[in-house]
C-alpha cells in the first residue's frame, strides 16, 4: 500500500498565491509611485519651460522699449541728444538693452541645459520603468506558472495513491472470497499492483517538481524580485538626483549673468553721473546766443527846458557817442534814412506838412522783418538771413561741411570708378571700359556743382563772419525827441526789429536801426534829398509781388537798376523808374555790380 509522505506543517512554505497576491500589491504601489516621479519631472519641465517663454517675453518688451525711445536718425529730436542728460538716457537705453539680452541668455541656457536634458531623461525613465515592471510581471508570472504545475502534480499523485488504495482492498477482497476464481483474484492482484507502480510514478514526478519549484520560488524571492527591486530603487534615485541637479543649474544660470547685468547697472550709474548741467547750459547758450551787440546806456532827459519842435546841436552830440554828426533831412546824403517810403507819391502827398508826415512814420512799424522771413518753395532763405548772425554763420557752416562731406563721397565713387575703368582697360575681358564713362561725366558734373554750392555759401559765411560784432564798448541807446514825443511807437519799432512774427530774428545795421536825429528844421520834406545812384543791374530769375510797404513787384525776366547790395539781411534795393524803388528779397534776382562801384560783387 502506498501511503503519502510525511510532511511537517511547519516545515511547509507560506502558499505562494497569497505570496504572489502580495508581491503584485507591492508592484502596483512602485508603479504608482514610480509613475508620480515621472509626472513631477514633467511638471517641473513644463515650470522651466514657461520660465523661458516669460524671459523671452520680458526680454523683447525691454528690447521693444528701449527702440522705442532711440532717437530717430536726420530728426530734429537727434539733435537734442547733444546734451549730458540725454546722453546718458540713451547710454541707459543701450544698456538696458545689454540688460534684455542678459535675460535671453538665461531663456536660451534653461532651455538647452534643463527643459532639453530633462525631456529627453523622462523619456530613458519612461523606457527604462517599463522594462523593469515587465521583468517583474514575467518572473511573477513565471513563479506563477510553476506553482501550477506543482498543485497539478501534487493532485495526480494524491490521485493515483487513492486509485492504487482502492485496488489493494479490492484485491484482498477478492482473495479471501472463496466464492472467486482463481483467475478473477490473478486479475484483481494485476490490477492493484498497476496501480501501485502508477502511484509510485506520481509520487516521484511530485517529488522532481516539488524541489524544482522550491528552487524557482527560492530565486525568485531573494535574486530575481529583489534585483528588479533594486534596479527600480536606482531608476528613482537618479531621478531624485537629476532634478536636484537641475534645480541648482536653474540657479547657476541666473547666476552666471548677475556679473554681466551688475556692469549694465554700473554703466547706468556711470552715465548718470556723467551729466553735467553746466556743460548743458553751455550748450544753449551756444545754441541760441544771436551774436547782437546789446544795447548802451539810456542818455538823461532833461524835462526843466522848454520842448522845441527842432533839436539842438548839443543833444546830438550824445547821439552815439562817436563824435559824428548825423546826416540832416535836407541834406543831399545818398544813406538808407527813409527805406520804408515809396518814391511814386501823388502830388497831394508830397504837399503834406511836415510834421504830419513825421508823425506817420513814427506811429507806424517798419515792414521789413516780415519780408526777410518769406519763404521760398516751403523753405527758408538759401542764405538762412532770417536767422541771427551767430545763428546764421552756425548753419552756413553745417551746409559748408555738409557739402563738403558729400564732395567727398561723389570723388570716392569717382576714383573707384577710374580704378574700375583701369581695371577693365588692362583685362577687356572683365569689362567693357567704355561702360562707365557716363557715369564718370555725371560724377564730375555733381562735382563741379556741389563746389560752386561751397563756394556760394563760403561766401556768404565770410561776409557774415565780417559783419559779426567785436566785443567792443557798449553802445549807448539814443534818447531825445522821437521816445519823449512818441515812447510807444519807438519801443513797438525796437520789438519789431529784433524778431519778427515767425520767431525769426532780422539782422539790421547800426545806420539802419538808429534813430537819425535831425539837425534842421522839420520844414524840409523827406523828397528833397536826391534818388540814391545806381551801383549795378539786375535780372529777375522769379515773379515778386511786393505786397508789404518797402517792397516793389517785380515780374520774371525784368532787368532793373540796383541802387543798394544787400547789407546780409537778404534783400535788394532796386529801381524800376525815378518814381519806382524798393526791396526784393535777394535770391530772387541775379545782380551785376559796376566795378567801379565800392564793394561791387556778383550774386547768383
Amino acid at each position: 500500500m502506498v501511503s503519502l509522505p510525511h510532511q511537517d506543517p511547519h516545515s511547509l512554505p507560506s502558499p505562494p498565491c497569497l505570496c504572489c497576491r502580495k508581491q503584485k500589491d507591492q508592484f502596483d504601489n512602485l508603479e504608482k509611485h514610480t509613475q508620480w516621479g515621472i509626472d513631477v519631472l514633467e511638471k517641473y519641465i513644463k515650470f522651466v519651460k514657461e520660465r523661458t517663454e516669460i524671459e523671452l517675453s520680458y526680454a523683447k518688451q525691454l528690447r521693444n522699449l528701449s527702440k522705442k525711445y532711440q532717437p530717430k536718425k536726420n530728426s530734429k529730436e537727434e539733435e537734442e541728444y547733444r546734451y549730458t542728460s540725454t546722453r546718458a538716457f540713451v547710454a541707459t537705453l543701450n544698456e538696458m538693452n545689454d540688460y534684455a539680452g542678459q535675460h535671453e541668455v538665461i531663456s536660451e541656457n534653461m532651455t538647452s541645459l534643463i527643459t532639453g536634458e530633462l525631456s529627453r531623461y523622462v523619456q530613458e525613465l519612461k523606457q527604462e520603468r517599463k522594462s523593469h515592471f515587465h521583468d517583474g510581471r514575467k518572473a511573477q508570472q513565471h513563479i506563477e506558472t510553476c506553482w501550477k504545475q506543482l498543485e497539478a502534480s501534487k493532485r495526480r499523485f494524491e490521485r493515483d495513491c487513492k486509485e492504487a488504495d482502492r485496488a489493494q482492498q479490492y484485491f484482498e477482497k477478492m482473495d479471501a472470497d472463496i466464492n472467486v476464481t482463481k483467475a478473477d483474484v490473478e486479475k484483481a492482484r494485476q490490477q492493484a499492483q498497476l496501480r501501485h507502480q502508477m502511484a509510485e510514478d506520481s509520487k516521484a514526478e511530485y517529488s522532481s517538481t516539488l524541489q524544482k519549484f522550491n528552487s524557482e520560488q527560492h530565486d525568485h524571492y531573494y535574486t530575481h524580485i529583489p534585483n528588479i527591486f533594486q534596479k527600480i530603487q536606482e531608476m528613482e534615485e537618479r531621478r531624485i538626483v537629476r532634478i536636484g541637479e537641475s534645480m541648482k543649474t536653474f540657479a547657476e544660470v541666473d547666476r552666471q549673468v548677475i556679473p554681466i547685468i551688475g556692469k549694465c547697472l554700473d554703466e547706468i550709474t556711470k552715465a548718470a553721473e556723467s551729466v553735467d548741467h553746466k556743460n548743458d547750459s553751455q550748450l544753449v547758450i551756444e545754441a541760441y546766443k544771436s551774436g547782437f551787440e546789446p544795447p548802451g546806456d539810456v542818455d538823461f532827459e532833461d524835462f526843466t527846458q522848454p520842448m522845441k519842435r527842432t533839436i539842438s546841436e548839443s543833444s546830438l552830440s550824445n547821439s552815439r557817442g562817436d563824435g559824428r554828426s548825423e546826416p540832416k533831412f535836407g541834406s543831399k546824403s545818398k544813406g538808407k534814412l527813409w527805406p520804408f517810403i515809396k518814391k511814386n507819391k501823388s502830388p497831394k502827398q508830397q504837399k503834406e506838412p511836415l510834421s504830419h508826415r513825421f508823425n506817420e512814420f513814427m506811429t507806424s512799424k517798419p515792414k521789413i522783418h516780415c519780408f526777410r522771413s518769406l519763404k521760398r518753395g516751403g523753405a527758408g532763405p538759401e542764405d538762412f538771413s532770417n536767422l541771427p548772425p551767430e545763428q546764421r554763420r552756425k548753419k552756413l557752416q553745417q551746409k559748408v561741411d555738409e557739402l563738403n562731406r558729400d564732395i567727398q563721397k561723389e570723388m570716392d565713387q569717382r576714383d573707384a570708378l577710374t580704378k574700375m575703368k583701369d581695371v577693365y582697360i588692362k583685362n577687356p575681358q572683365m569689362g567693357d571700359a567704355a561702360s562707365v564713362d557716363q557715369r564718370l561725366a555725371e560724377l564730375g558734373q555733381n562735382i563741379e556743382k556741389l563746389r560752386l554750392e561751397v563756394q556760394k555759401f563760403e561766401g556768404w559765411l565770410a561776409e557774415v563772419e565780417g559783419r559779426l560784432p567785436a566785443r567792443t564798448e557798449q553802445p549807448r541807446r539814443q534818447s531825445g525827441l522821437y521816445e519823449a514825443q512818441n515812447p510807444s511807437a519807438v519801443n513797438s519799432c525796437a520789438q519789431d526789429r529784433e524778431s519778427s512774427p515767425d520767431g525769426s530774428y532780422t539782422e539790421e545795421q547800426s545806420q539802419e536801426t538808429g534813430m537819425k536825429v535831425p539837425a534842421t528844421d522839420f520844414d524840409d520834406e523827406f523828397d528833397d534829398e536826391e534818388p540814391l545812384p545806381t551801383i549795378g543791374t539786375c535780372k529777375a530769375l522769379y515773379t515778386f509781388e511786393g505786397q508789404n510797404e518797402g517792397t516793389i513787384s517785380v515780374a520774371e525776366g525784368e532787368m532793373l537798376y540796383v541802387i543798394e547790395e544787400d547789407k546780409g539781411d537778404g534783400w535788394t534795393r532796386i529801381r524800376r523808374n525815378e518814381d519806382e524803388e524798393g526791396y526784393v528779397p535777394t535770391s530772387y534776382v541775379e545782380v551785376y555790380l559796376d566795378k567801379n562801384a565800392k564793394g561791387a560783387m556778383t550774386y547768383i
